[in-house]
């Protein structure tokens, strides 16, 4: 008995590869942009031909039929996605924003390399007409440019691969960041620590940067002052034990996130320290959370709801306009004073 091989469908990436380009060049030749020199559209174009590529079938025009559903996908587990506030406020937003032009939100969470692998089959399987992509940690798990449908991030994309190839809608992580720190160092703290977000998601890099930024403005520069947590309470507070020990008289706490800020206060108060008294600190979101904490938390406001609505107005966007070009956008933070700082 003799068995047939199918042999795979040449995917977008190999079209890339056979043309000697990136596979951000090639989809800016499938989508007809005008970014692109003539000689290598051609390179494109002649790598499509041999290898027999078809766009897939979810890729949908302008024109055609579309389903009403967005998916809104998260690079977490349920366990965050349901426990850190940044998601439902987020979610809540787009599902009000896109409620009024009767479109349905589909939330999926992906956190396994077989969650990617489903999460892809559906995203071009044809079911939605485009997708927000949240959390992301390092290189893009997803081969976005295969995907056959718009998709907007949440947040810039990690890293500086293709990073104009898809519209973002982001906060100003790097300005809030350094505007807390040198808050705190105006008051008259001298030793001032972070807990940094992850180092392999864009928030969190971006967060440190503007925190690093602050303090060597102001001549400081410690790396026994970092510590890094994954955005989670429990990190936050093992972080902080471990800045105590090797940095006893810090005096203020620059911590990436509320959630984490929350942790780092626990810490604080099982040393002994008082706060804001002996140890000053600053979160970062406004999430409901930083009214709950004691004492009150000073955090830097992150318009999650703007950002919200601006990412499901900017997806509709490109549902409606097949080849726009990608935008990013960027909106303004803010320092809110509370009892912490």
């Amino acid at each position: 008995m003799s068995v047939t091989q199918t042999k795979p469908r040449p995917r977008l990436a190999d079209v890339a590869r056979q043309a000697g380009v990136s596979p951000a060049t090639a989809s800016r030749v499938l989508t007809g942009s005008a970014r692109v020199r003539p000689e290598t559209r051609q390179e494109v174009e002649d790598a499509i031909a041999q290898l027999g590529y078809v766009r897939n079938r979810a890729a949908r025009s302008s024109g055609s039929r579309r389903v009403g559903s967005i998916a809104f996908v998260v690079c977490e587990d349920n366990a965050r996605v349901f426990s850190e506030p940044f998601f439902p406020l987020m979610l809540r937003s787009v599902s009000r924003e896109l409620a009024s032009c009767d479109i349905q939100l589909v939330l999926l969470t992906v956190h396994s390399p077989r969650d990617y692998q489903t999460a892809s089959r559906y995203l071009r399987s044809g079911h939605v007409d485009g997708a927000l992509l949240a959390s992301m940690h390092g290189g893009r798990p997803f081969d976005l440019h295969s995907l056959g449908i718009p998709v907007v991030l949440v947040g810039r994309p990690f890293g500086d691969d293709d990073g104009d190839e898809f519209s973002y809608v982001d906060a100003d992580n790097v300005g809030g960041a350094k505007m807390a720190v040198q808050y705190l160092l105006k008051n008259g703290r001298t030793t001032v620590a972070t807990v940094a977000g992850p180092p392999d998601m864009a928030p969190g890099v971006d967060r440190l940067r503007g925190y690093r930024t602050a303090m060597a403005d102001a001549g400081l520069t410690d790396p026994g002052l970092i510590v890094f947590g994954d955005f989670g309470r429990v990190s936050a507070e093992h972080g902080l034990y471990r800045l105590l020990d090797r940095r006893p008289k810090i005096d203020a706490v620059f911590v990436a996130s509320d959630l984490m800020a929350a942790g780092a206060l626990r810490a604080l108060r099982r040393t002994g320290r008082r706060v804001p008294e002996d140890v000053a600190v600053i979160g970062f979101e406004d999430s409901p959370l930083a009214q709950h904490t004691d004492p009150k938390l000073t955090t830097v406001r992150q318009p999650v709801e703007a950002m919200g609505a601006r990412l499901a107005t900017e997806l509709l966007g490109l549902i409606a306009r097949a080849g726009q070009e990608p935008t990013h956008v960027v909106l303004d933070t803010e320092l809110v004073v509370r009892e912490s700082a």
